[in-house]
């Protein structure tokens, strides 16, 4: 679990964790409207090398930064309205590109996620702040 008191917080965090990025990785990213997703992804770019600010693909389903170190393709599932959608606008197609990929409200279709996803869940604290873990869709 790790505590982010301000959205510098989670955006330092997710710098961290693009940093770290490889190509084939997959990150998913679960909470509520307003929980940080998108900051976090920011960060996440900004840690992959990205001179793009991220923003939300809420109105189309992918943002692809090719400017950093590795692509990353930035998906947001909000909007979509079954997993076939989600298939049919080329889902496959970019697990299998050399590149890493992010996807915002990834819990509204699990079962699309491969295996080696990371699931990170966005929390809202009482206070203000958020609090992260890292955890499976089913814990």
């Amino acid at each position: 679990m790790t505590l982010l008191p301000t959205p510098e917080d989670a955006f330092e965090w997710g710098r961290r964790l693009g940093a770290s990025l490889q190509a084939g990785d997959v990150i998913a990213l679960c909470g509520n409207l307003g929980a940080g997703k998108t900051q976090a992804v920011k960060g996440i770019m900004a840690g992959a090398g990205s001179k793009r600010e991220a923003s939300s693909p809420t109105f189309t389903l992918v943002h692809e930064h090719h400017d950093g170190r590795l692509p990353v393709f930035h998906l947001d599932f909000y909007r979509m309205s079954s997993a076939r959608e989600v298939l049919s606008a080329g889902w496959d197609e970019l697990l299998d590109e050399p590149g890493a990929v992010v996807v915002e409200w990834a819990d509204l279709f699990p079962e699309l996620m491969p295996p080696r996803t990371r699931w990170f869940h966005i929390e809202i604290l009482p206070e203000g702040g958020r609090r992260v873990m890292e955890k499976t869709p089913a814990e």
